[in-house]
């Protein structure tokens, strides 16, 4: 993921006058992110959600006479997680009772740290990656804190498309939750969360896929499912819908456009392999098949509709 070069203000004044910097502002080509700290206005928005939660608490601890410990959303932004519906405006931190409280553009959860959960990446100080994970599931929605635990698991315990370690993420899972007993609220949010939570979701659309799937009436939901191919490797698949003798894909529009995707090859010809690789399972599985992209899964009713289209509907 790409960063964003934060611009201090002492050292934009090297080469323009306090006027020019103030002008800069005002017409929009810089973003001041807090007192004294800056961003481009194009790169800004040009950056992924998680690229302006990491640029916002970098420029937190720029602009603070102690180092902050970053917390929540914001430490899973650090760790690499992706987002779901980001707070892009808030750092979320974690400090002792008997501070004072919050600034401005900071949530502050008051709460004590133990050895070994801060670690120190790119320079800031983040909330480790279990207590990172307990944090997001006590208190965020669902389907924000089942994004992040997906994709935790999945950094951790997903080696290649078929090999997903069972028991180390049932380890992580543990840990987790006996730090989130810890807190006095949050404990049955997070182990209904860490319990649904399953690495080999890819992407968050997978995620919030799952969840969607499972709000309709389905119950066994498999993921990254091998299908034998033309060649010696298999296809995968996103979801196995037993119940319903079915399969079903997340198609996010970015395979298309993404250069670490594409390799070198056009929109369309990613399209067509996509086709005929849809063509072979339909033909020999003989089972049902849907596609969805976001605008599909806002809601469990969106994604049933969807799905009917196919002739695809979950047990009654």
């Amino acid at each position: 993921m790409a960063t964003l070069t934060l611009l201090r203000r002492d050292e934009l004044l090297d080469g323009t006058t306090p006027r020019r910097l103030t002008a800069a502002v005002t017409a929009g080509e810089l973003m001041r992110l807090r007192v004294g700290v800056y961003v481009e206005t194009a790169a800004w928005n040009a950056a992924k959600p998680e690229a302006r939660v990491i640029a916002r608490a970098h420029a937190l601890a720029l602009s603070s006479p102690t180092q902050p410990v970053v917390s929540h959303e914001t430490a899973a932004a650090a760790h690499g997680l992706p987002l779901y519906r980001a707070d892009r405006n808030r750092v979320h931190i974690i400090a002792p009772e008997a501070r004072p409280g919050a600034a401005a553009g900071v949530i502050r959860h008051r709460g004590d740290l133990t050895d070994g959960e801060v670690v120190e990446i790119d320079g800031l100080q983040v909330t480790s990656l279990t207590r990172t994970v307990a944090d997001v599931a006590r208190t965020a929605s669902f389907e924000q804190a089942v994004t992040v635990a997906d994709a935790a698991l999945r950094q951790q315990f997903v080696t290649a498309p078929d090999e997903y370690d069972f028991d180390g993420a049932a380890r992580f899972r543990q840990e987790v939750l006996v730090i989130a007993s810890r807190s006095a609220h949050g404990l049955t949010r997070a182990r209904r969360v860490v319990e649904f939570a399953d690495g080999r979701a890819q992407l968050p659309g997978e995620s919030i896929s799952r969840i969607r799937l499972r709000g309709i009436g389905f119950r066994v939901i498999e993921l990254q499912v091998a299908v034998p191919g033309r060649g010696i490797h298999p296809y995968y698949v996103d979801f196995g819908l037993d119940e319903a003798n079915a399969f079903g894909e997340f198609d996010g529009a970015i395979k298309y456009v993404d250069g670490k995707i594409l390799d070198g090859r056009t929109s369309s010809q990613v399209f067509d392999e996509e086709k005929q690789r849809e063509d072979w399972i339909r033909g020999t599985t003989q089972r049902h098949y849907a596609r969805w992209g976001w605008p599909h899964i806002a809601t469990a009713a969106d994604l049933r509709t969807r799905l009917e289209a196919f002739s695809i509907r979950p047990p009654r």
